[in-house]
């Protein structure tokens, strides 16, 4: 029901002695359906038959009737009525009528009678608890208005000095929300607008006063509604008396329906199968230059040229390896239920050149990868960079030799010999001092040895590495509460459980636990349109109790 600041009734239709008895008459027809509907046994029995009293599932009845306060407080009685047509849409009537005032040589009037039709869609179900509606009206009222001032009059001026007397037509559309007050209440808001044209005459203020013309034109007006609707929402199962001979004998078990706790698992959760760089910060490792990089579970490398810090897409497989950096750093990223709290990169040179200048180009090419990622994933900022600076990379270099020795790799090629790596690893060990060590390395063997290190092993040295990202897990409280209102189910505890998913129930996880309460509480048909979106949405345990309420329907008939 909606207040219209423009509908005005005329005179011939409140003094009409068959006007407030036909409205009387339509508010008492649709006052008694809704309470007839809602309190009619669901069967009765023939007279002489013996009956019994056995229970049958609650349902919500599909007549609701309300009134409009903001309409009432206008001092313009109204009632509606709103039938539920399926599971998201209802049909409704909206009748207002002011009568007064009835005293005719008054020159303030606001009199008129309106009908408003209206089909609503509502989000959730028809009629549920919290369930937003949109709504399209189409709208009819006879009025005469006179000398009206604020709100008619600041509007529509002309009645401020005239008396108007006609019709109007419009259509219009709005949104609301329902909350339920009780098993028998319900409060709508509900706001819009509507667009229409109006016809009539005007006449100089008064009773009868003198004629002035007629009168054409659009209006746009905006409309506002607070209805407190009576309308019954059962919380248990209904009873019913039937005749005996119509009970077949059949004894069917309480229907159990299918609720799981939530294992929610995380964007990082799963990106951690495949990508061991992400690291909770509880086991935070800063890094030291003993640490072996190429040893490292899931480091990623990008590689240099020789004395370069330019990072290059193109040389050698840099691209494929750079992409699945910025994957990974925009997924966890974009993980709300994580918090990235440090980016550790590394950026390592090959022995050759002195230290000071392998120094530079080692931080130099930690910083160009930390620039690539901040470039292609903004939400990186440089608060969540670590950059360490690696040096010439000794560590990696003598374990490849080892690694090459171990393995049996060496060829018996000139400089690359088992017994020439022996002597490189002997030098590493001994000399603490890294240009001694790199020119003793240099001279050995002539420089052949030197030379196999350079080309076989050294390339792989000039680098940025990807070490680890750590992170926070944020707590998942949305599925915390599903999980507490699911255990709540099992203890049978279900309007308890419902009063906690009612208010998650725009969380698709909560929809299977939800519906299990609403059936539970009586309230079936609501309940069977949240398994099915809950079965949508790839809900297993929902599918199964889908096909047990289809089980059940087929062996109670």
């Amino acid at each position: 029901m909606t207040i219209y600041v423009s509908h005005i009734l005329n005179h011939h239709i409140t003094t009409h002695p068959l006007g407030g008895r036909l409205l009387m008459l339509v508010a008492a027809l649709l006052l008694t359906t809704s309470i007839v509907h809602a309190q009619q046994p669901m069967g009765t029995p023939a007279m002489g038959i013996d009956s019994t009293r056995i229970a049958v599932p609650g349902h919500t009845p599909p007549l609701a009737v309300r009134n409009n306060l903001l309409y009432d407080a206008a001092l313009t009685p109204n009632l509606g009525v709103d039938y539920r047509l399926s599971q998201r849409w209802s049909l409704g009537a909206t009748v207002g009528y002011r009568p007064w005032p009835t005293d005719d040589t008054k020159s303030t009037k606001w009199r008129h009678l309106l009908l408003m039709p209206e089909l609503r869609h509502w989000s959730d179900s028809t009629f549920a608890d919290r369930s937003w509606f949109w709504g399209i009206n189409a709208l009819w009222s006879h009025y005469n208005a006179a000398n009206l001032g604020f709100p008619v009059g600041t509007l529509y001026p002309a009645v401020r000095h005239e008396r108007l007397q006609g019709d109007l037509v419009a259509v219009g559309a709005s949104i609301g929300r329902s909350w339920r007050l009780g098993r028998w209440l319900r409060l709508e808001a509900e706001a819009g607008i509507d667009v229409g044209y109006t016809w009539g005459d005007r006449y100089e203020c008064g009773h009868c006063g003198t004629r002035l013309g007629d009168y054409k034109k659009p209006f746009l007006v905006p409309k506002l509604a607070l209805n407190l609707v009576l309308h019954r929402q059962p919380s248990q199962p209904q009873y019913a008396l039937l005749p005996i001979d119509t009970i077949r004998p059949v004894t069917l078990p309480p229907l159990q329906l299918l609720v799981h706790q939530l294992q929610p698992a995380t964007v990082s959760d799963i990106l951690r199968t495949d990508n061991p760089v992400l690291e909770e910060y509880a086991n935070y490792r800063p890094y030291d230059r003993t640490r072996i990089l190429r040893k490292e579970r899931g480091m990623l490398y990008v590689h240099f040229p020789l004395d370069k810090t330019d990072l290059r897409r193109d040389f050698r497989d840099n691209a494929a390896t750079l992409d699945r950096i910025v994957s990974i750093t925009r997924q966890i990223m974009a993980d709300s239920m994580s918090n990235v709290r440090l980016i550790q990169v590394i950026g390592l040179a090959s022995v050759e050149g002195t230290v000071a200048h392998n120094e530079d180009l080692s931080i130099g090419r930690a910083t160009a990868l930390r620039d690539y990622i901040k470039q292609q994933v903004p939400e990186a900022t440089d608060q969540l960079f670590e950059l360490n600076a690696g040096g010439e990379a000794w560590a990696e270099l003598r374990d490849q030799l080892q690694d090459a020795l171990a393995a049996a790799t060496a060829t018996s090629a000139v400089g690359g010999s088992p017994a020439d790596i022996e002597q490189a690893i002997a030098i590493i060990d001994r000399e603490a001092d890294p240009a001694r060590r790199e020119q003793q390395l240099r001279r050995l063997n002539g420089g052949r040895t030197y030379a196999y290190i350079r080309q076989e092993l050294l390339p792989d040295q000039r680098n940025s590495g990807y070490l680890r990202i750590y992170f926070d897990r944020v707590p998942d409280h949305r599925a915390e509460a599903i999980n507490r209102a699911s255990q709540l189910i099992a203890q049978e505890k279900y309007q308890e459980a419902y009063t906690i998913l009612n208010d998650l129930r725009q969380d698709p996880r909560s929809w299977n636990a939800l519906a299990c309460a609403l059936w539970y509480t009586g309230r079936r048909d609501e309940a069977v349109g949240y398994f099915q979106r809950a079965a949508a949405n790839g809900n297993d345990d929902a599918r199964q109790n889908l096909k047990h309420i289809e089980e059940r329907k087929s062996a109670s008939k």
